[in-house]
Protein backbone atom coordinates (compact mmCIF):
# COMPACT_ATOMS: atom_id res chain seq x y z
CA UNK A 1 0.00 0.00 0.00
CA UNK A 2 1.62 3.19 -1.07
CA UNK A 3 2.09 6.46 1.62
CA UNK A 4 -0.83 8.66 1.16
CA UNK A 5 1.92 11.85 1.99
CA UNK A 6 5.19 11.86 1.95
CA UNK A 7 7.78 13.19 4.22
CA UNK A 8 7.81 17.00 2.30
CA UNK A 9 4.27 17.35 2.46
CA UNK A 10 3.66 16.42 5.77
CA UNK A 11 6.48 19.27 6.42
CA UNK A 12 4.88 21.66 3.72
CA UNK A 13 1.23 21.56 5.59
CA UNK A 14 3.10 21.97 9.24
CA UNK A 15 5.37 25.13 8.40
CA UNK A 16 1.95 26.24 6.46
CA UNK A 17 0.15 25.92 9.50
CA UNK A 18 2.51 26.96 12.25
CA UNK A 19 3.24 30.14 9.97
CA UNK A 20 -0.77 31.19 9.69
CA UNK A 21 -0.41 31.14 13.34
CA UNK A 22 2.41 32.98 13.98
CA UNK A 23 1.08 35.80 11.40
CA UNK A 24 -2.53 36.21 12.87
CA UNK A 25 -0.76 36.17 16.30
CA UNK A 26 2.79 37.11 16.23
CA UNK A 27 3.42 40.04 13.08
CA UNK A 28 2.44 43.36 13.92
CA UNK A 29 3.11 45.00 10.58
CA UNK A 30 -0.11 46.48 10.11
CA UNK A 31 0.34 45.75 5.90
CA UNK A 32 -0.15 41.75 6.31
CA UNK A 33 -3.47 41.79 7.88
CA UNK A 34 -6.30 39.77 6.23
CA UNK A 35 -4.54 36.91 4.30
CA UNK A 36 -4.43 33.55 3.71
CA UNK A 37 -1.33 31.14 3.48
CA UNK A 38 -3.09 28.72 0.16
CA UNK A 39 -0.27 26.46 0.10
CA UNK A 40 3.29 26.22 0.65
CA UNK A 41 5.85 24.15 -1.26
CA UNK A 42 8.82 23.14 -0.26
CA UNK A 43 11.87 22.26 -2.07
CA UNK A 44 13.14 18.43 -1.26
CA UNK A 45 16.37 19.10 0.47
CA UNK A 46 13.88 21.73 2.66
CA UNK A 47 16.69 25.24 1.53
CA UNK A 48 13.63 27.00 -0.01
CA UNK A 49 9.77 26.89 0.71
CA UNK A 50 7.51 28.75 -1.32
CA UNK A 51 4.59 30.59 0.58
CA UNK A 52 1.22 31.21 -1.39
CA UNK A 53 -0.94 34.49 0.25
CA UNK A 54 -3.51 35.30 -1.12
CA UNK A 55 -5.69 38.51 0.58
CA UNK A 56 -9.14 39.51 1.10
CA UNK A 57 -9.08 42.87 -0.27
CA UNK A 58 -7.81 40.89 -3.62
CA UNK A 59 -4.54 42.17 -5.51
CA UNK A 60 -5.18 45.98 -3.97
CA UNK A 61 -2.15 46.86 -2.01
CA UNK A 62 -1.07 43.32 -3.48
CA UNK A 63 2.82 45.08 -3.20
CA UNK A 64 2.54 46.47 0.40
CA UNK A 65 1.58 42.75 1.44
CA UNK A 66 4.69 41.28 0.17
CA UNK A 67 6.37 43.76 1.16
CA UNK A 68 5.68 43.07 4.80
CA UNK A 69 5.83 39.59 4.91
CA UNK A 70 9.95 39.70 2.99
CA UNK A 71 10.47 42.71 6.23
CA UNK A 72 9.10 40.07 8.14
CA UNK A 73 10.54 36.59 6.83
CA UNK A 74 13.43 36.34 9.24
CA UNK A 75 11.18 36.72 12.20
CA UNK A 76 8.90 34.01 11.25
CA UNK A 77 11.75 31.71 10.03
CA UNK A 78 13.67 31.88 13.47
CA UNK A 79 9.79 31.43 15.43
CA UNK A 80 9.53 28.54 12.86
CA UNK A 81 12.28 27.06 13.92
CA UNK A 82 11.53 27.61 17.72
CA UNK A 83 8.33 25.49 17.01
CA UNK A 84 9.53 22.76 14.13
CA UNK A 85 12.71 20.38 14.32
CA UNK A 86 13.86 19.82 11.40
CA UNK A 87 17.54 19.62 10.51
CA UNK A 88 17.54 22.48 7.65
CA UNK A 89 14.79 25.35 8.23
CA UNK A 90 14.20 26.74 4.82
CA UNK A 91 14.26 29.90 3.64
CA UNK A 92 10.68 31.72 3.28
CA UNK A 93 9.79 33.13 -0.10
CA UNK A 94 6.20 34.66 -0.20
CA UNK A 95 4.37 34.44 -3.83
CA UNK A 96 0.83 35.83 -4.05
CA UNK A 97 -1.85 32.97 -5.43
CA UNK A 98 -4.52 34.29 -7.99
CA UNK A 99 -6.35 30.89 -7.80
CA UNK A 100 -9.03 32.37 -5.52
CA UNK A 101 -9.72 35.05 -7.85
CA UNK A 102 -9.77 33.08 -10.47
CA UNK A 103 -11.54 30.67 -9.06
CA UNK A 104 -14.37 33.19 -7.96
CA UNK A 105 -14.66 34.74 -11.41
CA UNK A 106 -14.93 31.47 -12.98
CA UNK A 107 -17.75 31.13 -10.82
CA UNK A 108 -19.70 33.90 -11.78
CA UNK A 109 -19.47 33.27 -15.29
CA UNK A 110 -20.59 29.96 -14.97
CA UNK A 111 -23.81 31.58 -12.66
CA UNK A 112 -24.02 34.14 -15.30
CA UNK A 113 -23.89 31.24 -18.07
CA UNK A 114 -26.45 29.02 -16.28
CA UNK A 115 -28.66 32.30 -15.55
CA UNK A 116 -28.83 32.89 -18.96
CA UNK A 117 -29.90 29.24 -20.28
CA UNK A 118 -32.73 29.31 -17.88
CA UNK A 119 -33.74 33.11 -19.13
CA UNK A 120 -33.35 31.84 -22.96
CA UNK A 121 -35.19 28.53 -21.88
CA UNK A 122 -38.28 30.87 -20.38
CA UNK A 123 -38.39 32.57 -23.72
CA UNK A 124 -39.09 29.64 -25.77
CA UNK A 125 -41.04 27.62 -23.36
CA UNK A 126 -43.93 30.46 -22.80
CA UNK A 127 -46.41 28.92 -20.73
CA UNK A 128 -48.90 32.06 -21.24
CA UNK A 129 -49.56 30.33 -24.96
CA UNK A 130 -50.21 33.92 -26.17
CA UNK A 131 -47.68 32.65 -28.85
CA UNK A 132 -45.54 35.69 -28.61
CA UNK A 133 -41.69 33.54 -28.34
CA UNK A 134 -40.17 35.15 -31.13
CA UNK A 135 -42.82 37.66 -32.70
CA UNK A 136 -42.83 35.88 -36.12
CA UNK A 137 -46.44 35.85 -36.08
CA UNK A 138 -47.81 39.36 -35.41
CA UNK A 139 -44.94 40.89 -38.34
CA UNK A 140 -45.43 38.23 -40.88
CA UNK A 141 -48.07 39.00 -43.72
CA UNK A 142 -50.56 36.65 -44.94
Amino acid sequence: MPKEFSRGQRVAEQVRRELAELIRLEVKDPRVGFITLTDVEITPDYAHAKIFVTSLTGQEGLAEILRGLRRASSFLRRELGKRIRIHTLPELHFVYDPSVETGNRISALIDKAIEADRHRADETDDPSGDGDAGGAETDSPR
